[in-house]
């Protein structure tokens, strides 16, 4: 038996109950896994919300690191004592459970279980983002949005790394710092300064080829108007909510823009992409590059508290939930 966080309907954080329920035994391709450290992410509350609707009842959490405790048939890798972790896969918050063993990674040497389970998510989302959906460029000026996030914080680093200059949102002062501790050149702190002019005084009225935005609904209007011309917006999340139809001639109108809204899932889709994305993330975790800052960690049973703070902006960095 194991302990689970599940929802049996959506809603705010009070849907969220702790259960007994039966692990199940590893089938053929699967493992048992002993999980240590539970990751929190924005979507685990999109899915509570019922903004991304599940099945109910449901087992919330996408991402965790543990110890591989029992091989169903067919399974010589990972082995039994292996530490493992893996990203998006739904019912990560659970004390233990069954996972496929081809959506798992070993976690190296020198990495904590904490450190795999707040970097594997938010850490590949930057790796797609920067890398694949829209490859940053050395000497390229980019704005992030949330920049003292989980997810902001390994980007502006690993930005950075790649000799782009980083703007960030972020909503005090104290972010700001922890931004520019982090790799941000330009933090932009939306509670007493305008996103587009400060973009386009940083610029020199030019813009940016490309804004990485996880806000949605707030930001949108401004992530649209501080791109040059033929410039992207990545839209990968909407933690204000989401974004309302709009017109498609304010593309055009903006000058030739691309709107796309990307996922991680698409992106680690096969064991060749999985292995490529955790790769490059523990290169550059590894390297010094990037360095992953779990700033907040909240027992299992106090998931209904972890996700009040994630939600009212309480931290920073990434937060762990620990079985």
């Amino acid at each position: 038996m194991t302990r689970a966080v599940r929802i049996h309907r959506t809603g705010g954080p009070d849907v969220l109950t702790i259960e007994t329920v039966d692990a199940g035994r590893p089938g053929a391709g699967e493992v048992l896994i002993r999980q240590t450290a539970v990751g929190l992410n924005f979507i685990d509350t999109y899915q509570r919300s019922g903004l991304y609707p599940l099945s109910l009842p449901a087992t919330l959490g996408m991402e965790a690191a543990g110890v591989v405790e029992a091989l169903g048939p067919g399974v010589t890798d990972p082995g039994i004592g292996d530490r493992v972790a893996y990203p998006m896969t739904a019912g990560a918050y659970a004390s233990e459970r069954v996972m496929p063993a081809d959506r798992l990674v070993r976690i190296p040497d020198g990495v904590s279980d904490e450190t795999a389970a707040a970097m594997m998510l938010k850490g590949m989302t930057v790796e797609y983002l920067l890398m694949r959906t829209f490859p940053v460029q050395e000497g390229q000026t980019i704005l992030f949005h949330a920049a003292a996030g989980g997810v902001g914080l390994i980007a502006c680093q690993w930005a950075r790394a790649l000799g782009a200059q980083v703007i960030g949102t972020v909503s005090t002062s104290e972010k700001a710092a922890l931004a520019s501790d982090h790799g941000c050149h330009h933090p932009i702190v939306t509670s007493n300064e305008d996103i587009v002019e400060r973009v386009m005084d940083i610029t020199g009225g030019k813009g940016v080829p490309v804004v990485y935005d996880s806000i949605g609904r707030d930001t949108f209007d401004a992530s649209l108007k501080v791109l040059a011309p033929r410039g992207t917006l990545v839209s990968f999340g909407q933690s204000s909510g989401p974004v309302e139809s709009f017109n498609p001639a304010r593309l055009a109108a903006g000058g030739s823009l691309y709107y796309t809204r990307p996922g991680l899932a698409h992106y680690i889709a096969s064991r060749e992409e999985l292995d490529l994305s955790a790769q490059r993330l523990f290169s550059m975790v590894d390297s010094g590059k990037v360095r992953i800052e779990v700033n907040q960690t909240y027992p299992l049973d106090d998931v209904e508290r972890a996700h009040r703070d994630l939600e009212g902006r309480r931290t920073t960095g990434s937060t762990v939930l620990l079985p």
